[in-house]
């Protein structure tokens, strides 16, 4: 499985998700951002460990990265493998004694471990694909750069196009992450699924 290295962007909240959190990745080596909702718990797990707070007592995800270190087994890495029927899901991969085993997790869970194991976080490239956008800026000169190499700087995409449809989508998932509307931008990542997954 190909796959992208991502690191964590942002952690924020909005009324109109009903307590869910939006937690932003952003890919080490370009410009798109993975938008995952969480929940409000996995989210604290997570704002707790990158602010280097500590509870007085260990939260779940403490306590699992305690139990790997005293079995003697590493978190090598954790890999948001697909995104099916709108729910991301994913892997740690963890070694024992020099053997490889992969634990389903979801992806809230795998990153507040990760985080902890200072390992790192990968998206697999069929997510990415599928889900992720390019901020306002990155987004106008990509459009642009395809524009100008598969149609000519006279001539736009055809709109009814699956790809013009695609962008137009990450276009509007975009806005909805910049006023914080999550559950628009969920519904909007569900119909780009649904797009690209239909032939």
């Amino acid at each position: 499985m190909n796959k992208v290295e991502c690191e964590i962007l942002g952690l924020s909240s909005s009324a109109s998700t009903g307590g869910a959190y939006a937690l932003l990745l952003k890919e080490v080596y370009g410009n798109r951002r993975l938008p995952i909702i969480i929940g409000q718990f996995e989210a604290q797990s997570i704002a707790l460990e990158l602010e280097g707070l500590k509870p007085p007592r260990p939260l779940t995800h403490d306590l699992l990265k305690i139990v790997i270190d005293n079995l003697g087994a590493t978190v090598v890495e954790i890999v948001i493998t697909e995104l099916r029927d709108n729910t991301f899901y994913a892997k740690i991969v963890v070694d024992v004694s020099s053997l490889s085993n992969e634990i389903d997790a979801r992806p809230s869970d795998a990153i507040a471990l990760a985080i902890r194991a200072a390992a790192p976080i990968f998206v697999s490239d069929a997510v990415m694909d599928i889900a992720s956008f390019l901020p306002s800026q990155e987004q106008t000169d990509f459009v642009e750069e395809s524009r100008d190499e598969d149609f000519g700087p006279e001539m736009p995409p055809p709109s009814t196009s699956k790809e013009a449809k695609l962008a137009s989508l990450q276009e509007k998932l975009r806005q909805a992450l910049e006023i914080e509307d999550y559950e628009r931008a969920a519904k909007i990542r569900d119909e780009m699924t649904r797009l690209s997954s239909s032939n």
